[in-house]
């Protein structure tokens, strides 16, 4: 049986390859732009993984946050320094991002069970 992180990553991956495939100019650059402003620079990957998660919080979208999570677990987040994050999310977000936080946890132990570190 597949878990929610491999059934999220299996969707993702289906639907980006339709998307592109589709071969559009402005959505791969988009896609292009996204994938290089989270390379490294003058932040490192884990610092821009954070930034990431928490706009993502506050915007309340939820494959944005399982994309940051997983990103952040593998690169060596703790939970502790991702809850952290989570935690300025939900003072600048407001009570509106305590559904979204309770799914990320989820989202966090899904990765911790599957040890894809």
């Amino acid at each position: 049986m597949k878990n929610q992180v491999e059934e999220f990553n299996e969707y993702r991956q289906k639907m980006n390859e339709k998307i592109l495939g589709d071969n559009n100019k402005i959505i791969k650059r988009i896609f292009n732009l996204d994938t290089n402003a989270y390379a490294p620079g003058a932040l490192d990957v884990k610092t821009k993984e954070l930034l990431g998660l928490v706009a993502s919080a506050v915007l309340r979208c939820d494959d944005c946050i399982k994309y940051h999570l997983e990103t952040s677990y593998k690169e060596g987040l703790s939970k502790e320094e991702v809850m952290e994050a989570l935690s300025i999310a939900t003072l600048v977000g407001g009570t509106i991002v305590i559904p979204h936080l309770r799914r990320a946890y989820e989202f966090w132990e899904a990765l911790e069970e599957g040890g894809k570190k």
